[in-house]
């Protein structure tokens, strides 16, 4: 057991590429503040946008993970996503990457069994 208790935390490949290269790219940037090098700056800030971009294209290639817990089984950050070529219902990276994903992770409408009672006593 972590401590953090018995929870999943959500740990993937995209997760981890992402951030190890936003890490990179906001050291550098630092580090042209730094030595006044504006250049330097822009690199840095650019790199953490492509950060950005590889993380949401690791996410589509299903190595990210859909929003809320996963079964134990698919805790390991190497499980690849089986569903993520369908999309993943009410994420916006899914529905950003498409008609085909936007239909497939299209939220469903609630029914009204799902829907909380309204207060009478107002």
């Amino acid at each position: 057991m972590s401590a953090h208790g018995h929870v999943d935390l959500g740990h993937t490949v995209a997760g981890w590429t992402g951030t190890a290269i936003a890490l990179v790219g906001t050291a550098a940037a630092g580090a042209a503040v730094c030595a006044a090098w504006t250049p330097g700056i822009w690199i840095g800030l650019g790199t953490v946008a492509v950060a950005g971009l590889v993380t949401w294209a690791l996410h589509l290639a299903g190595w990210g993970k859909p929003s809320g817990p996963r079964p134990e089984s698919q805790w390991d950050w190497r499980v690849r996503d089986t569903v993520a070529h369908t999309g993943h219902t009410d994420c916006l990276g899914c529905r950003l990457s498409g008609a085909r994903r936007g239909i497939a992770a299209a939220p469903r409408p609630r029914s009204a069994a799902s829907l909380p009672a309204a207060d009478s006593s107002a």
